[in-house]
């Protein structure tokens, strides 16, 4: 199998983000992948094994990219308020930015094959580990309530922030993702914060 990386990966994963956003995982097909990616129906089994791996390596791609870039930007900001609120712009931005990845990450990705949710556990681990340091610093610095539990307060911001942005995929009229961030971050911040602020 071909190294994992190169124009022709990427021009791949970038091609079964459209296909299986336009199409549905099920009815994507490998050749029409090919196709729009530009390169022959072969070409994909040097990269891929198999229909499953596009779509695991495309959410472990993307996912990686968004963490890379949204953790140091997250880790810049002064406090846990601030992390909270550069996570949620960062979560719907990057969703409202290119509609069929939303459209692959929110809908298609909810696959019930269990080598597909063990595919995507890993990167998901990473960004729940993210959610879950801020939460730790708030707590830690007094910005939010003591009596926390932390995989708690982690699902709830995930978990807000995912049924939120699956809302807006689904919607069949058009709205900005990223206008809801205040919204949510106000919504969370007051059930997080010491004091009930």
């Amino acid at each position: 199998m071909a190294r994992k990386s190169g124009d022709k990966y990427r021009a791949i994963i970038e091609a079964a983000v459209k296909v299986i956003a336009e199409y549905g995982y099920h009815n994507a097909q490998v050749s029409r992948i090919a196709r729009e990616a530009g390169v022959a129906d072969g070409t994909i089994y040097l990269y891929f094994r198999n229909k499953e791996d596009v779509l695991i390596s495309l959410f472990r791609v993307k996912m990686g990219e968004f963490i890379e870039a949204g953790e140091k930007e997250i880790r810049a900001c002064p406090g846990a308020g601030e992390q909270l609120a550069r996570l949620i712009h960062l979560h719907f931005a990057n969703l409202e930015a290119d509609r069929h990845l939303a459209q692959v990450m929110q809908i298609q990705l909810r696959q019930p094959d269990p080598a597909i949710r063990r595919g995507i556990a890993e990167p998901l681990r990473v960004y729940f580990r993210l959610i879950e340091e801020i939460v730790r610093r708030g707590v830690e610095t007094g910005e939010f309530r003591p009596d926390l539990d932390v995989r708690l307060a982690r699902q709830m911001i995930f978990g807000t922030m995912d049924e939120v942005a699956t809302c807006w995929v689904m919607s069949s009229r058009p709205y900005s993702l990223v206008a809801r961030e205040g919204a949510v971050y106000d919504l969370l911040h007051r059930a997080l914060a010491a004091g009930g602020a």
